[in-house]
């Protein structure tokens, strides 16, 4: 089979400045850098998603080709067509800005335009450094690489707009990384993942360009993203721009809505790592709810702060857009009335935050409304409970689905699905008893839907899933991996596929946080080290 053929559309139409051997520095006036991936000594193919194969064109069986195939996605041959290149972009980290920051171990081969007339940029993160190293080697280890592999096809299966993963390949190699900066480094086996998208464009690659007064080279890269990736939006005029930052904040609305509802947390919701496409983007120490706490964040740079911890990242998305509004302004008239006319967008991203998030309580909880008094208290009761008892809440929600018919629902009968839900069964008053309360309340509320049982627990079902991505099952695949087994591995990947189906894949993977994993690093707790 003929492999599919790279081209570098977007980028070439765009300032670029060539040569495959760059120092580290600032590269003002260029979007991106031609740089080649470093070569590495014994590349292995470790996971391979047919999927994603599919949609690019490449075989989904790769065995016959494996050698070329694993060539080219760990760096160590260019396909006809590629142009390589890594670009420079901007950011706020942790609330700072942190001026020019840019692809430090990613490089992208280029694009490949698919049947439909879609092209996908294809990178490879972790194959070397660039300009934009800054102190880093380009490097990634294995535990980073498949994490990000597995969590970005674990997402994309759960309906939530991200970045895809063709394949993680093994280097070969050691990386030297300081986990959790202790000044203890360690040798760890290291590891390239290709991650595909339509564009990797970021909030920080419009606000570089906008800090260092690039005002031309900036609203060239707007009209050019908004003729590829924005068709139905023009920079033609003020208005036009104001309606197109409307729609990358309702889209950042939208995905707000779905992380909370699986119980992801990112981790790291730099501007560098926000899209301009609204997907999930940068896969580092994230991390979902075992135990529900709306304070959780599993990046140990954040334990203190607290940032980007679960319940905030709804206000840090908006803080983000506010920040790609004041890149933005420059591009008016006058930029103080440009950023007056941008704040619609952010007033936007309000309004769709909250019917989408009213709208996905209400189909998960299978209630036909919520928009009233009584809703509103049933909500606030809710998030009370679970956080007075320790509560897996995807366990929690998906048991609400297993009640069979109309007849089993009342609060007796929600008592006892719900208790796997919980970490110890209650035996306090003060919890049991408002539980009793809230279910009381729930019960009748969702006898009132108007819509046939069977087509509400459906609903219910395809939003409330079986499976996640827990951070302590990767961590069990990572030991396994360890000692040479791949089963773990391969069971979980092929899990991922069906996270809303309860079938014999993916029941042994819908449990609790077990107690050795409360404390482990890689499970708990995660740092950005990679």
């Amino acid at each position: 089979m003929t492999l599919p053929t790279f081209r570098s559309d977007f980028a070439a139409s765009l300032p670029q400045e060539s040569g495959s051997a760059m120092p580290i520095r600032d590269t003002p006036h260029v979007f991106s850098m031609r740089v080649l991936p470093t070569r590495v000594q014994a590349p292995s193919l470790l996971c391979w998603s047919d999927s994603v194969a599919h949609l690019l064109g490449f075989p989904s069986s790769p065995q016959k080709q494996v050698e070329e195939i694993t060539s080219i996605l760990s760096g160590n041959s260019v396909p006809p067509g590629a142009s390589p290149y890594a670009t420079r972009y901007g950011g706020h980290q942790f609330g700072h800005w942190a001026g020019q920051l840019g692809d430090g171990r990613a490089i992208a081969l280029g694009e490949i335009r698919t049947s439909d007339g879609l092209a996908w940029e294809i990178q490879l993160k972790g194959a070397g450094r660039t300009p934009y190293s800054r102190r880093g080697d380009g490097r990634a280890v294995l535990r980073s690489s498949l994490r990000e592999y597995l969590c970005s096809e674990a997402m994309h299966h759960l309906g939530i707009p991200t970045t895809r993963a063709l394949s993680c390949v093994l280097t070969g190699e050691p990386v030297i990384r300081d986990m959790f900066y202790d000044g203890n480094p360690e040798q760890e086996p290291g590891a390239i993942t290709s991650r595909v998208a339509q564009s990797f464009l970021r909030f920080g690659h419009f606000q570089i360009l906008a800090a260092s007064g690039e005002t031309e080279l900036l609203r060239k890269l707007v009209v050019t993203t908004l003729d590829r990736y924005f068709p139905g939006h023009s920079a033609s005029s003020e208005e036009g721009l104001v309606r197109w930052f409307t729609e990358v904040a309702d889209r950042t609305a939208q995905l707000m809505v779905d992380w909370l509802r699986v119980g992801f947390v990112h981790g790291v919701m730099n501007t560098d790592n926000m899209s301009i496409l609204g997907l999930t983007i940068d896969y580092g120490p994230y991390g979902w709810l075992d135990v529900y706490d709306p304070n959780w964040t599993p990046n140990t740079t954040d334990s203190e702060q607290r940032r980007y911890r679960y319940t905030q990242q709804p206000s840090i998305a908006l803080w983000n857009l506010s920040r790609l509004a004041e890149a933005l302004a420059p591009l008016f008239q006058d930029p103080q009335v440009g950023l007056k006319m941008l704040t619609s967008g952010l007033e936007s991203f309000q309004k769709t935050f909250r019917a989408h998030y009213l709208e996905m309580m209400q189909s998960r909880l299978g209630i036909e409304t919520l928009d009233n008094p009584e809703g509103y208290e049933l909500l606030e009761n809710l998030e009370q409970n679970l956080q007075r008892s320790e509560t897996d809440a995807t366990l929690f929600y998906r048991s609400l689905g297993s009640i069979s018919s109309f007849d089993q629902l009342h609060s007796d009968s929600l008592w006892e699905v719900i208790q796997n839900a919980f970490y110890q069964a209650p035996e306090q008053p003060e919890v049991i008893e408002p539980w009793k309360n809230w279910l009381s309340t729930y019960a009748p509320l969702r006898r009132r839907h108007s819509k046939p049982w069977e087509q509400v627990q459906k609903r219910m079902n395809e939003l409330n899933p079986v499976f996640i991505l827990r951070n302590f099952i990767v961590q069990e695949v990572l030991d396994a991996l360890e000692k040479g087994d791949r089963a773990p591995l391969d069971q979980v990947a092929t899990a991922l596929r069906t996270p809303y189906e309860w079938n014999s894949l993916t029941s042994p993977f819908h449990r609790k946080l077990p107690d050795w994993a409360r404390s482990r690093p890689g499970c708990s707790a995660l740092s950005c080290s990679s």
